[in-house]
């Protein structure tokens, strides 16, 4: 289903909302894309990039935190082998 919201016009036959979804882009991903198209079309420009600079640093948190994770997921493996190994 494409909008008929003219700041999401793009003259294509891809919305943001399908180019989203063919990438499999995660909520915060999409709005970034969403803010960035979008921006300069409605209302204020920067308050757009602004927005979309939010979704970005959000998804640098998460990613962060996914990556941090998974890393001490490893340590404790090492440390977890070490001690079993002697």
């Amino acid at each position: 289903m494409r909008s008929s919201v003219m700041h999401y016009e793009n003259g294509t036959q891809v919305d943001v909302i399908e180019f989203a979804s063919m990438y499999d882009l995660s909520f915060n991903r999409g709005n970034i894309v969403k803010y960035v198209v979008r921006a300069g079309k409605k209302d204020d420009e920067v308050k757009d990039l602004e927005k979309a600079l939010d979704y970005l640093q959000r998804e640098i948190a998460t990613v962060r935190a996914r990556r941090d994770a998974e890393t001490e997921k490893i340590k404790n493996h090492e440390v977890i082998v070490k001690y079993v190994n002697g």
